[in-house]
């Protein structure tokens, strides 16, 4: 028995001691394989699953790392059976393998082949009713033919059974287009670097990067690699407008070779940006924009936030096989549970720093984070005891409570580039009519988010009231206090894009707070602790403060 802050148990979950000194060598080691699932003060669970083992088998660690990062950080001896279902898990990965190959001299072109080094494991998934009708003529005992349109279709479905393929069949090169990066006076950072190149080896996939890290510069950089068209899928219009200006800045290309596409532009140019909204827009039942998947014969496709990916995007990315997938995101978590079909149709992970990592490398800003807890009046206590539960989680999260917390926080951070962010308009409303800002919500025009965002950015205004229209790639490089009052029920995606807003790196290397304001005894605080597991997974530590001790 050695004293390691681990303790390793049959059922696959991993107990972490926060206060251990080799606390965090440890998180460090299990992160790529592992995912957080509760993260109280002191001891945080984590649980080992097949597609977290597989992840990690994809961005290149094997078996060996994995048993030797829990043998060496486990107090207990860690139980054998675990270690050979981790060794035997990792292994299922790559035993299928989606080939292309030549036909015979006699014949033109190629095909699609499901090939196998273990001949059982290949007659197992032949016999799955809904694997058979994507495979076509059967080759020989290891091969069988796939029809190329059912490339994703059977990655799903072959994940869905513990079979996850390793797509090898490469990729069509798309029309060329010359993208160059123009490093004058800057140049990617080692870890955007790695990114890139994970990503380029790998044909297909996800980066994961924390928000403020530069995900769109290594957008550009697989631009750069890829030199093709290039087709960019992103949450929103001002996130558009921001990627456009990035790419003019940061690489060769112009103005007129980036087209948008979106409710207000239908551009399609060598380098397109479009909204994930249009593309899942429908007219008399059917999608209206689906032909811009095939507008041009793209030669990349990046997806911006791709834990935000809408379900049809899922539909219409499994018939983009052939053509590389470049996901970017700050967390896998998706609240719909459905990381499996990222993995499967994007494409599973490549890169993944840490947070942390990023932090002390002084790329981006060290964060303080504080739960905010008050009590409800008396009044609302009771309206809350008789609510319908649907009603109390606004009911909770919109006390008057709140008000005065946000003011005194404004208060002592005054001067300061402050964002307050919730989910409720009529709140909002009400806390920028007290502390005399401007709100934005998804009523303001782009020209007035956009006027707004430039006068936060410049210091004319110091203060800004959000919605969560600016949860996603804004790029607001100065707020260093972000005050959050209501949140997403329980999102650990929005916590982490929320803290995100305040992390990039601050001129002064000042550190950035994050206060989350919280109504105690309800279902306010329930969420609130849901929604801070994916940051404490990061290593981030929120401290719990009473209102009346602020």
């Amino acid at each position: 028995m050695n004293d390691g802050p681990l303790i390793v148990q049959s059922d696959k979950t991993l107990l972490l001691e926060v206060d251990h000194p080799n606390a965090e060598s440890a998180r460090r080691a299990i992160a790529p394989f592992a995912e957080l699932e509760r993260a109280p003060e002191h001891v945080h669970t984590y649980r080992i699953t097949p597609l977290g083992l597989w992840n990690a088998r994809a961005a290149g660690h094997d078996a060996e790392q994995v048993v030797d990062a829990l043998m060496t950080h486990s107090r207990y001896a860690v139980p054998n059976a675990l270690l050979v279902d981790v060794a035997d898990t990792m292994d299922r990965y790559g035993r299928l393998t989606l080939e292309k190959e030549g036909l015979a001299d006699s014949e033109e072109g190629t095909r699609l082949v499901l090939r196998t080094t273990d001949r059982p494991v290949l007659e197992e998934v032949l016999r799955h009713k809904k694997i058979k009708p994507l495979t076509g003529e059967r080759l020989d005992d290891l091969a069988v033919v796939v029809h190329p349109s059912e490339r994703g279709t059977l990655k799903q479905e072959l994940l869905k059974i513990g079979w996850p393929a390793e797509d090898l069949a490469g990729y069509v090169d798309g029309e060329a287009h010359p993208i160059d990066l123009q490093e004058d006076g800057w140049h990617l950072r080692p870890y955007q670097q790695h990114a890139v190149d994970g990503f380029w080896h790998g044909g297909s996939g996800v980066v994961v990067l924390p928000c403020g890290a530069g995900k769109t510069l290594v957008g550009a950089g697989a631009m750069a690699a890829a030199k093709a068209t290039t087709l960019i899928l992103v949450t929103n219009t001002v996130s558009a407008r921001q990627w456009k200006d990035e790419l003019i800045k940061r690489t060769t290309l112009t103005e007129d070779e980036i087209g948008e596409y979106s409710g207000a532009r239908k551009e399609i140019r060598p380098v397109t940006i479009a909204t994930y909204q249009v593309l899942t827009t429908k007219r008399k039942g059917a999608y209206a924009h689906l032909d811009l998947l095939d507008a041009r014969d793209w030669g990349l496709v990046v997806y911006d936030e791709v834990h935000l990916l809408p379900a049809p995007i899922f539909r219409m990315t499994a018939d983009l096989q052939a053509r590389r997938r470049l996901g970017l995101t700050a967390t896998l978590v998706r609240e719909d549970g459905r990381e499996a079909d990222v993995f499967s149709l994007i494409g599973p992970k490549r890169f993944d720093a840490p947070w942390k990592d990023i932090e002390a490398q002084g790329y981006i800003a060290p964060a303080d984070c504080v739960e905010v807890r008050v009590s409800l009046p008396d009044g609302q206590r009771m309206a809350y005891a008789v609510s319908e539960p649907e009603e109390r989680y606004r009911l909770a999260s919109c006390s008057d409570a709140k008000l005065p917390v946000v003011e005194k926080l404004a208060k002592q951070h005054a001067g300061e580039p402050t964002l307050v962010i919730g989910q409720y308009l009529d709140q909002l409303h009400e806390v920028a009519e007290r502390l005399g800002a401007e709100v934005i919500t998804g009523e303001t025009t782009v020209k007035e988010r956009q006027r707004l965002y430039d006068a936060f950015r410049s210091g004319e205004i110091t203060t800004l009231v959000v919605s969560k229209v600016a949860n996603f790639s804004i790029d607001l490089p100065e707020a260093s206090v972000a005050i959050q009052i209501s949140g997403t029920f329980g999102s650990r995606q929005e916590e982490a894009q929320r803290l995100g807003r305040v992390l990039r790196p601050k001129g002064d290397g000042r550190t950035a707070h994050f206060y989350t304001i919280v109504s105690r005894d309800t279902v306010d605080a329930d969420f609130a602790a849901h929604r801070q597991r994916f940051l404490a997974e990061q290593g981030y530590a929120y401290r719990i403060v009473d209102a009346d001790d602020l």
